[in-house]
C-alpha cells in the first residue's frame, strides 16, 4: 500500500482555527477571507468521507477538574465571543452524539482519567466549536462530540485522553474525522491594529509557525506532537491549552508519521497564527521518528518529577 489510504476508523484529521473573525468579518482582511475559503475545501473533504461522527478537541473550552465531554443531543443558544464581542452574536443549534460521549467517558475512566459528560440547557459552547461547526457543519449533517482541554493536564494525561477516544471509536465501529481547534502562535495584538494591517505579532512566532507547518505538511504528526513542548517554549502560545491538541490528535490517530499532510491556508488573525491543515492516514508518507518519549497507556497521576 504505497500511496493508498490505510483503512482506518479515523479517516482524516484537521487542525482548524476558531477565532470569530473568519465567520463574522472575513471581508475585512484578505487573509481572513482566504482562511474562510479554506474551510470550504475542508467541508468538501469531509463530505467525501461522509463520517458517522466528528471528534472535536477544542482549546477554546478549558476545564479545571478532569475532562468534560459535551453530551447534550441538541445544544442551542446565542454565542458572543468574550474578547471580540464587537463582531456580533452567533446563534447556533448543533447535533451531538450523546451515546458516544458517554462511551468516551467510560473509556477515559477505564484508563484512569477523571471525566464526565455535560448536558444542560444553556451550557456555554465555546467560540472555537461554534465557529468551526458554523463553517463546516452548518446543516448538522454529521453528529459530533466535543472534549474540553484540561488546563493542568500534562503530555501523558493528554495522550491517554486521546487513546481513550480511539478506544471508543474502535468499539463503536464508527467512521470518524478528528478535529482540533487551535491557533499555532497565540500572541494577540495588545494595541489596536486595523484589520487590513493584521500581521503575526512576532517574527519569532512567525518562524516557529512556519517550521511547525513544515512538519505537518510532511505528515509528521508524531514528530509535531513531540515537538510541541519546544514550540511552546519558543513561540507565544496559550499556556494552558494550545500545545496540547497535537498530543491528543496524535494519540487518536495512532501516534505515527504515516500521514499525507496538506496545508490549505496560513494567515494571521489578530496577531495569532491561523492554519488550516489536513492529515490523511497514508503508509507511503512514513518518516522516521525523531523522538522516543514514554508512551503511557494508563493514567496513574502526576509524576513527582521535582522530587527526583
Amino acid at each position: 500500500m504505497s500511496e493508498e489510504q490505510i483503512e482506518n476508523p479515523i479517516r482524516k484529521g484537521f487542525l482548524l482555527p476558531g477565532l470569530p473573525h473568519i465567520l463574522l468579518a472575513p471581508e475585512k482582511n484578505p487573509g481572513w477571507k482566504k482562511v474562510r475559503e479554506a474551510f470550504k475545501a475542508v467541508r468538501a473533504e469531509i463530505e467525501a468521507i461522509n463520517p458517522d461522527i466528528l471528534l472535536i478537541y477544542s482549546t477554546y473550552w478549558p476545564s479545571v477538574i478532569g475532562h468534560q465531554v459535551q453530551a447534550d443531543p441538541n445544544p442551542e443558544w446565542v454565542h458572543v465571543d468574550d474578547e471580540f464581542h464587537e463582531l456580533g452574536s452567533i446563534p447556533y443549534k448543533m447535533k451531538m452524539d450523546a451515546n458516544f460521549a458517554k462511551l468516551y467517558v467510560e473509556k477515559a475512566k477505564a484508563r484512569g482519567l477523571h471525566a464526565r459528560t455535560v448536558a444542560y440547557k444553556g451550557f456555554p459552547i465555546d467560540t472555537g466549536v461554534v465557529v468551526v461547526q458554523k463553517l463546516i457543519n452548518v446543516d448538522n449533517r454529521w453528529p459530533a462530540i466535543v472534549v474540553s482541554s484540561n488546563v493542568y493536564s500534562d503530555r501523558a494525561e493528554t495522550l491517554v485522553l486521546g487513546k481513550a477516544c480511539r478506544d471508543a471509536i474502535e468499539e463503536s465501529g464508527k467512521k470518524a474525522v478528528a478535529i482540533v481547534i487551535s491557533s499555532l502562535s497565540n500572541r494577540l495584538h495588545t494595541k489596536w491594529v486595523e484589520p487590513k494591517d493584521d500581521h503575526i505579532s512576532s517574527l519569532k512566532d512567525q518562524e516557529w509557525n512556519l517550521k511547525f507547518l513544515e512538519f505537518l505538511k510532511e505528515g509528521r504528526l508524531e514528530d509535531a506532537s513531540q515537538l510541541s513542548r519546544q514550540f511552546h517554549k519558543e513561540a507565544r502560545v496559550n499556556k494552558v491549552a494550545n500545545f496540547k491538541p497535537f498530543w491528543w490528535l496524535g494519540a487518536v490517530m495512532g501516534q505515527n508519521n504515516l500521514f499525507k499532510g496538506q496545508v490549505y491556508e496560513y494567515q494571521p488573525i489578530f496577531g495569532s497564527g491561523a492554519a488550516v491543515v489536513g492529515l490523511t492516514p497514508n503508509e507511503g508518507a512514513a518518516k522516521d521518528l525523531e523522538f522516543d518519549e514514554a508512551d503511557p497507556d494508563q493514567y496513574v497521576g502526576d509524576r513527582n518529577v521535582l522530587g527526583r
